[in-house]
């Protein structure tokens, strides 16, 4: 009866917790849902704030697949944002992965300084690398480009020490023992370093592809072609006009979120075991 009693004095003492997680757990959600059902609404419901499913989700979509300037269409951007933003990702997680490697497991004090001049440009705001980026990208002759969307973040501080926190994990020993056997140094990143840090590139995977997916100020600097805009400035030119169909805007967010939520949640778990080795 004792335990009975305690378990219950716990649980009434839990109520007010679970309360305001709940409230805080409706407001995290609802911009997502009203997101849902602005989509399926015409443009006057969505403006006097109507909050529940509307019969317009086909009109929405098939406005959303007119729409466009330029030559520039739905299919157009989105295929970009594919092709620009897995194409960055796979660069960025070979050169930061090899990076973060070495950090970690070559270590000398001259390394040990470059990482720390590297964790500066953290602090640099992306704002102030637009024009000397711009004119880099120009006389290269990238833009309009996939080069020239995806050099400039094919390496990122936090990518780096993402990569040399977790590399901490992998035992030295073992790669000492390689080396005795005669395994080139190559052979021991790509066999057996990669593979203990699986769920370190899912988890900076997932981060690569999503900054890359949500990109907006680089791409609209870089880009000057509409044939060459990403998803997001495909959005953000539909609600430049005079007038704004805000149920095809918002189909056309939902439609854009779609492959971000579709990644994060198949790499879930995979993602909360990388950042969770990220920071030990």
């Amino acid at each position: 009866m004792t335990k009975k009693k305690n378990r219950s004095m716990i649980q009434r003492r839990l109520i007010p917790t679970y309360i305001f997680l709940i409230f805080w757990a409706f407001i995290s959600v609802f911009p997502f849902y009203w997101m849902i059902t602005a989509a399926t609404n015409n443009t006057v419901d969505v403006a006097r704030g109507v909050i529940s499913f509307g019969h317009d989700t086909v009109i929405n979509f098939q406005n959303l697949l007119k729409s466009g300037q330029d030559g520039a269409r739905l299919w157009d951007s989105l295929r970009n944002s594919f092709v620009y933003s897995i194409a960055q990702t796979l660069i960025c997680l070979f050169i930061c992965s090899l990076a973060g490697y070495g950090f970690e497991l070559y270590h000398d004090k001259y390394k040990d300084r470059l990482f720390g001049i590297l964790l500066l440009a953290m602090m640099v705001p992306q704002v102030a690398t637009l024009v000397p980026l711009f004119t880099m990208m120009s006389k290269m002759g990238l833009l309009n480009s996939v080069g020239g969307f995806v050099l400039p973040a094919i390496s990122t501080p936090f990518m780096i020490m993402m990569f040399r926190q977790n590399s901490r994990n992998f035992p030295p020993d073992i790669m000492e023992a390689a080396r005795i056997d005669g395994l080139p140094e190559w052979k021991i990143f790509f066999k057996m370093y990669l593979p203990v840090q699986k769920s370190t590139y899912a988890a900076a995977g997932v981060i690569c592809f999503m900054n890359s997916w949500n990109a907006y100020m680089w791409p609209k600097v870089v880009m000057a072609d509409n044939r060459a805009q990403t998803m997001p400035m495909f959005i953000a030119n539909m609600a430049a006009g005079y007038t704004v169909d805000y149920g095809m805007l918002m189909m056309g967010v939902l439609f854009c979120s779609i492959p971000t939520m579709i990644i994060f949640f198949v790499l879930q778990k995979q993602f909360a075991e990388g950042i969770t080795g990220a920071v030990k």
